[in-house]
């Protein structure tokens, strides 16, 4: 309880500090409606449908990432599922430049999982990162309080590629979760991607309506040893 509080309040420090009025800004921000179709889960039924929400902001202090994750199968089995992820800037907070290298800037990062039965509440450092045909670069290096599993160590990398073939606009983007492994589960690493056509463009909308495929390469899913997916999906996400 102590250290779920501690976390808490790390989290809402980082929100007061970036609420403050006068030097608040908001630089950008990006909201998504998404459907996924696959055949080949691990642990659940193998065919779902999934339905995500996202919402991502950049600001002057830091940035924010959330989802959530509507699942149905085919057995009729439904589950709710997400996750928010502040960082605050400390090239913010201190006033200085903590650029070096391909490093642009340096994090004080958390996120709260949630889903049936469980909230896991993590807490580290994130990096965001300069790279050439990169959108954005992040990686983020956690400790995990878990509530039903022994706590663990997590690194999160994400990242967005846009490519253009001839007047066709395309991104690819995802990221690599892995986690370390523990008495009670072993080790976990999912690495999922998505590869996008912008559709939206023949429409000429101002936001990309994406159409492709999401590719889940987890081993270990859960934590559970030898529950290994291999899942394509398709992907159909509207930006709004």
């Amino acid at each position: 309880m102590k250290i779920k509080t501690k976390i808490l309040g790390a989290l809402g420090c980082a929100f007061s500090l970036a609420s403050v009025p006068a030097s608040a800004e908001q630089i950008w921000s990006d909201f998504s409606l998404s459907y996924l179709y696959g055949e080949d889960y691990e642990v659940v039924d193998d065919t779902q449908k999934t339905v995500t929400v996202e919402h991502a902001s950049g600001h002057n202090w830091g940035d924010t990432f959330f989802f959530v994750d509507w699942q149905k199968s085919d057995d009729g089995d439904t589950s709710t599922y997400f996750e928010f992820s502040p960082r605050l800037s400390l090239g913010y907070v201190t006033g200085s430049d903590l650029s070096f290298g391909i490093v642009k800037d340096v994090y004080l990062a958390g996120t709260w999982e949630s889903g049936a039965g469980f909230d896991n509440y993590l807490t580290g450092v994130g990096f965001s990162f300069d790279l050439p045909g990169f959108q954005y670069a992040n990686a983020n290096f956690y400790y995990a309080k878990n509530d039903n599993t022994d706590n663990d160590l997590m690194t999160t990398l994400t990242w967005g590629v846009p490519f253009t073939l001839g007047n066709a606009d395309f991104l690819y983007d995802g990221f690599i979760d892995w986690s370390s492994a523990e008495s009670d589960h072993a080790a976990e690493t999912n690495f999922t991607s998505q590869l996008k056509w912008n559709a939206g463009k023949l429409m000429d909308t101002k936001a990309p309506l994406y159409v492709g495929i999401e590719y889940s390469h987890w081993s270990n899913k859960y934590g559970i040893k030898g529950a290994d997916e291999r899942n394509p999906s398709l992907l159909l996400k509207w930006h709004f």
